[in-house]
């Protein structure tokens, strides 16, 4: 997840699912009796919405891409 800007985050529905996948894992860990587990996954789940859905910034599929200057 650290690079957000990857083509592969392009498509909502994978952004969306990586979300709720995390979501999903923490509450069967909280089900489970292992809140430890519940909440760093509490933790990915936070910090996938925060990359990809308040930092991520669609690619303009108008424009050229850039090249990197050395």
């Amino acid at each position: 997840m650290k690079d957000s800007e990857h083509p592969f985050f392009r498509p909502l529905w994978r952004r969306v699912a990586i979300v709720a996948v995390c979501l999903a894992w923490a509450v069967v860990e909280f089900a489970t009796g292992a809140p430890f587990w519940g909440t760093i996954a509490l933790g990915f789940a936070g910090y996938a919405v925060w990359q990809f859905f308040y930092l991520y910034k669609p690619v303009d599929e108008s424009k050229p891409p850039v090249e990197p200057k050395e």
